[in-house]
């Protein structure tokens, strides 16, 4: 119950950030022609809320299907590289533990656990207590956004989309305590601008976020600890 109580401390301001876009998406979705079940099942299956909006985006552009996928997955990109990093704290779980926690692995559920993984284990009971409370969310906002959102009107001046940026914004910062953080951050958030000046949207999220972990990777330093047991157990 204690993993439960932290899950659902943890989970409450990112709930309450999450809803807000998450209703305007369901909003702009049946403006833009999706029924609710069309809504309701993309959402659910798909689960990735800026890819989301760039699909959305791009259909209502009459791209064609590659363009669109080639998109998403440039956005989608970095949820590889979240992947690669959580094996670090979800060794322990079983192979269907792991198949539904990648799928419920979003940017708040990776940077939440990563910051809790510095002085506490991450079990499948917080794990998945903290998803869940998202995924459920994200959903009935979905929900909400898409039978009420034209009571709105113009969403554009309630300032909505702010909101998706600027909660980015705070994830990257929870992290400003690690070493070389600012210089990833320069170097990734350069190459991020010249890419979208140069090779457009939306590959410079997928190449301001490799640049910074080339970078990191260049100054990371290993573990004298680690490889003096890794040695010791090869032996």
């Amino acid at each position: 119950m204690s993993e439960v109580k932290d899950a659902l401390k943890d989970v409450l301001p990112v709930a309450s950030a999450i809803a807000p876009y998450s209703a305007v998406f369901g909003a702009l979705a049946i403006d833009q022609g999706m029924t609710l079940t069309q809504l309701m099942v993309t959402s659910g299956s798909i689960y990735a809320v800026a890819s989301q909006y760039v699909m959305l985006d791009l259909m209502v552009q009459g791209l064609p299907i590659w363009s669109i996928l080639l998109a998403v997955l440039a956005v989608n990109f970095r949820h590889v590289l979240y992947s690669a990093a959580s094996v670090r704290w979800i060794g322990g779980f079983s192979p269907l533990q792991k198949i539904m926690a990648f799928f419920l692995l979003i940017d708040p559920q990776y940077a939440t656990c990563e910051a809790r993984h510095t002085t506490k284990p991450i079990t499948p009971t917080y794990y998945f207590s903290y998803a869940i409370c998202v995924y459920i969310a994200w959903m009935i906002a979905n929900l909400l956004g898409g039978l009420f959102g034209k009571l709105l009107g113009d969403t554009s001046r309630f300032g909505m989309d702010l909101i998706l940026p600027m909660f980015f914004a705070v994830l990257v910062f929870g992290f400003r305590r690690k070493p070389r953080f600012a210089t990833v951050l320069v170097v990734s958030v350069s190459v991020s601008i010249l890419a979208f000046f140069t090779i457009g949207s939306p590959w410079h999220i997928t190449f301001g976020g490799l640049s910074g972990i080339l970078v990191a990777a260049i100054l990371s330093k290993p573990d004298p600890d680690l490889i003096q047991n890794t040695g010791a157990q090869h032996a």
